[in-house]
């Protein structure tokens, strides 16, 4: 009885290595291969601009405010019309948790969450967005050896 109780529980085990061990493999060889990643994903900020490219952001701090990590920093200023705008717009990525609140508090949608996921520097510098920086499109960072070889 004891040996039928040890020997059960080792060829289950056994056998559920062995469907494992010779089934397809699913790793991606990154960076040659990339994920697709949901169209909702959270990944890089972005701020957007007006057709006429004045920054859609009027500084009303509400993404700062409800931001839980607080890693949103703004400075406002006003043009001579009286219209805010962010003079200092930061977003540390280093303390940001991608919750996406900026997004869905912004009034004005001035804040968009893009699929970019390639988000790794060298120093934590790097990792601190200025407005300039936000204002770009995120740039993919390493080419696939398949989109090497067709172009």
């Amino acid at each position: 009885m004891g040996l039928n109780k040890m020997l059960v529980p080792l060829l289950q085990g056994l056998k559920l290595t062995l469907k494992y061990m010779f089934a397809k493999k699913i790793t991606l060889q990154y960076p040659d291969e990339k994920w697709e990643v949901a169209p909702r994903w959270r990944g890089r900020h972005v701020l957007t601009k007006h057709a006429s490219g004045k920054i859609r952001c009027v500084a009303c701090m509400l993404c700062a405010t409800v931001c839980p990590a607080e890693c949103i920093t703004i400075e406002a200023a006003a043009e001579p019309d009286n219209r805010k705008y962010p003079e200092k717009y930061e977003i540390d990525l280093t303390r940001c948790i991608f919750c996406g609140y900026c997004v869905e508090v912004c009034p004005k949608e001035a804040i968009e969450m893009t699929t970019a996921y390639e988000l790794s520097e060298y120093s934590r510098e790097g990792l601190i967005f200025d407005k300039e920086r936000l204002l770009e499109p995120p740039q993919p960072r390493y080419e696939s050896q398949k989109q090497k070889k067709a172009g």
